[in-house]
């Protein structure tokens, strides 16, 4: 799978542009600000109906104007796939696929996938515990939209939970019926999530091992770990165990929307406090190229890898590596933005890999 055009029409600092794209590596460069992860952006929604980097979708619209497009053509299995999407101020978001509307946007979810790497992701090490649980959501979402079904019904029963507990404390009328009902209900949706984790995690490890190991030359030592409380303890034990507290709380202390994921360096050190910069952005990269190989193993095709700013922060050696690497037969197509054009073109020419390079400047596309 690979896209071979995108158009844009009023979308962030583009008012109107078409790209005609390699099936092998596409560069976007340009001084900060001119638009280049703008481009990325724009896939990433044909991919994944929403921006990587802001949800509120209207804040797309460029300025002054009153809606955005964005259309992409994707080449798979020999066929071409027509997908747009467009927004209206103060109107539903429209996504089409061949001119035809979904019913559901999460129906397009991991039709055709994409994985991004972005400065924005030091967040899933630097931020709290929902950050890393939406990695491992998002990455599984786009294998199984029937997982992404049953995450809205484990959040809309926990919000009910959370409700009635509210209530006890500020109308002291305990429904015991309706709380034995919510957690059986929270308790077999949660651990249909929990097991579908728990695989993931099983598959998406040792690739993440592997990765790591390429990209460091085994220099130091790391380890990706899944917390649950369910690891432990059964989910109904846990809530019951734990009802006075949560009454104390008004809200559910336990469950699979407390998992997280431990990352360590040189043993059990926390990678967050003990990772260099360098350290850390090797992780992530290895963290994003496990998650391609897991859609890729997966969809039995290879998704499009987006690479935003990717040079910042790694030294020369583990730039060409990681060059190296998603140029090899393993990875598809590929998109990358950088400052710095002629850096581009000496470590593809070094790697002997076709590349087509766009020059940015102020939101119009040069070649």
């Amino acid at each position: 799978m690979w896209l071979k055009q995108l158009s844009l029409l009023n979308f962030k600092n583009y008012a109107e542009s078409t790209l005609t794209f390699l099936p092998e590596v596409n560069a976007f460069t340009g001084d900060n600000g001119a638009g280049k992860t703008n481009l990325l952006d724009a896939i990433h929604y044909l991919s994944l109906c929403k921006s990587y980097f802001n949800p509120i979708d209207s804040q797309h619209i460029k300025k002054g104007e009153e809606w955005f497009m964005v259309q992409g053509e994707f080449e798979r299995d020999e066929r071409t796939e027509a997908i747009s999407c467009s927004l209206k101020r103060n109107q539903k978001k429209q996504f089409k696929r061949n001119k035809k509307d979904y019913q559901r946007l999460a129906d397009h979810i991991g039709q055709f996938p994409l994985v991004m790497i972005s400065p924005n992701d030091s967040e899933i090490i630097t931020e709290g515990s929902e950050e890393r649980r939406r990695f491992v959501d998002n990455v599984i979402s786009q294998t199984d939209n029937r997982y992404l079904d049953t995450l809205i019904s484990y959040n809309k029963i926990l919000l009910q939970r959370n409700m009635l507990l509210k209530s006890i404390k500020e109308r002291g009328v305990f429904d015991v019926g309706l709380l034995e009902v919510l957690n059986m209900q929270l308790v077999e949706v949660g651990e249909r999530i929990y097991m579908r984790r728990k695989q993931f995690m099983e598959d998406f490890t040792p690739a993440f091992q592997r990765h790591y190991t390429y990209l460091t030359d085994q220099a130091e030592e790391v380890s990706l770990v899944y917390e649950s409380p369910l690891h432990q303890h059964d989910f109904l034990t846990l809530l019951n165990t734990c009802l006075e507290k949560d009454r104390i709380l008004e809200r559910t202390s336990q469950g699979i929307h407390k998992d997280d994921l431990l990352f360590t360096i040189h043993g059990e050190m926390p990678l967050k406090k003990f990772g260099s910069q360098g350290q850390q952005k090797s992780f992530l990269i290895a963290l994003k190229l496990a998650q391609y190989t897991f859609l890729q193993e997966q969809k039995k095709f290879r998704p499009l890898l987006l690479l935003d700013d990717i040079f910042d922060k790694l030294d020369d050696r583990r730039t060409k590596k990681l060059m190296k690497m998603v140029s090899d037969e393993e990875f598809g197509q590929i998109f990358i933005t950088d400052t710095d054009a002629a850096r581009i073109r000496e470590i593809f020419d070094e790697i002997a890999q076709p590349i087509r390079i766009f020059d940015i400047e102020g939101g119009e596309v040069h070649v």
